[in-house]
């Protein structure tokens, strides 16, 4: 069937997709999706160093290949997810039960990347059942080290037509899993610069604006030491996939400078929201949708951009332990968030950038179905927005985090967050 005639889904499985997210839901009131996984400062911190150290028994990725063939539909499957990630009435799980008859147990159990990586490692390490049959995790330290140790199933992409016709190419064959061969995107979003119109009266174009003096005290910084070597990394005009250990104190050496300056007012985890609203910060490091979510939902207008020098694009993946029960219903479950016009509600709701590029046009088709009502508005705001759908020359100056084997995870990461933290 050709995806350009596919029609809406029923007006009975929309519910959900109009409402506002509640962003006060999760322990922290209004924090947002993305700020769960830097919540925590140095504690967070140092449960990801020990993340980093942990050190597992080691599953040959060989067993992989004859693992699909016996493995059959159990009719339910257990989902474990990022808070706010899917709507209250979790719209698309319903209808993919309709769809299948697979029922899914949907847990919002990751809360942080690095505790949850050690809640499940030691029963990897016994190849004992974690709970879990689908997983949500970034493409970090905690995904490198489960791809390294063995822990994820091989993905037969036989079984995943969607994302072989639907995925758009920056998704594919990705420096943190080339070929794809363990994890398929779920939502991804934009490290790049904020910053406040009302306080800055000039464009804001580069990470050198970051390192201005003219800024000095009004400048925020990630405090998460992935995106802040991203960021020392590209202002020193270093792409962070080639990047070496010299690199990396060079730009660990532009950050001290940075800080030593004065420029920097604080390091953030995602509080930076408030400080650059109201003046305290007049630019920071941001996540493209907490920009736009804070724009839609507050009437502010912060502005976003990808420097020229380029920023980061992180991806948070879908994963199959390979201790999961249900392993066939789970990769079914990856092909049905594929269907453009499923995404399309997903992305509606969350308001990060889908890794589908066709699901910009399904937005602004139910955009122009429901012109002049307030869903429509925004939903053309939405489908024009570059900060969910990003241009093929943003596209070109966006770098994942630096990949690393575990072994040189901790002296990475300390070597970051001694900027940081002192």
């Amino acid at each position: 069937m050709n995806h350009r005639s596919r029609p809406m889904p029923a007006p009975s499985l929309l519910r959900g997709l109009t409402r506002r997210r509640q962003r006060g839901s999760l322990a922290v009131p209004g924090i947002s999706r993305r700020g769960t996984l830097q919540a925590g400062g140095v504690a967070a911190a140092a449960l990801a160093l020990s993340a980093c150290g942990v050190q597992g028994q080691q599953r040959d990725p060989a067993e992989d290949a004859e693992y699909w063939q016996d493995k059959e539909r159990t009719g339910s499957l257990r989902f474990a997810n990022w808070p706010l990630y899917m709507d209250s009435d979790r719209t698309q799980l319903l209808q993919f039960t309709e769809s299948t008859g697979i029922e899914v147990e949907y847990k919002e159990d990751v809360q942080e990347a690095a505790p949850f990586f050690g809640q499940i490692q030691p029963k990897l390490a016994n190849g004992d059942d974690t709970g879990y049959d689908l997983i949500v995790l970034p493409n970090g330290f905690e995904l490198a080290k489960l791809i390294e140790l063995g822990y994820l199933v091989q993905l037969d992409h036989t079984r995943l037509p969607n994302f072989a016709e639907y995925a758009g190419e920056a998704y594919k064959n990705t420096a943190y899993d080339p070929g794809n061969r363990y994890t398929v995107p779920y939502a991804s979003g934009i490290t790049g610069i904020a910053y406040n119109p009302e306080y800055v009266d000039r464009e804001i174009t580069s990470i050198a604006d970051l390192w201005d003096p003219e800024f000095a005290g009004k400048v925020g910084m990630m405090s998460d030491a992935q995106e802040i070597a991203n960021f020392g990394l590209l202002r020193n005009g270093v792409n962070p996939a080639d990047s070496t250990p010299q690199d990396w104190e060079a730009a660990a050496e532009a950050l001290r400078e940075q800080r030593d300056a004065g420029i920097v007012r604080a390091y953030y985890q995602q509080d930076f929201i408030q400080p650059l609203t109201n003046g305290d910060l007049w630019m920071t490091m941001a996540f493209s949708g907490d920009i736009y979510q804070q724009n839609a939902e507050e009437g502010t207008n912060l502005r976003f951009v990808v420097p020229e020098e380029g920023a980061t694009l992180w991806t948070d993946c879908m994963m199959i332990p390979f201790t999961s029960r249900a392993p066939v219903d789970a990769i079914e479950l990856m092909n049905f968030l594929y269907e453009p016009e499923i995404n399309a509600g997903l992305t509606e709701y969350i308001a990060y950038i889908t890794p589908i590029p066709y699901v910009q046009e399904v937005i602004a088709e139910w955009a122009a179905a429901e012109s002049g009502t307030e869903r429509g508005e925004a939903l053309a705001e939405m489908a024009e927005s570059p900060l969910v759908f990003p241009s093929e020359e943003e596209y070109q100056r966006l770098h994942n985090y630096v990949t690393l084997p575990a072994a040189e995870q901790d002296e990475f990461a300390s070597l970051f967050h001694a900027i940081t933290q002192s």
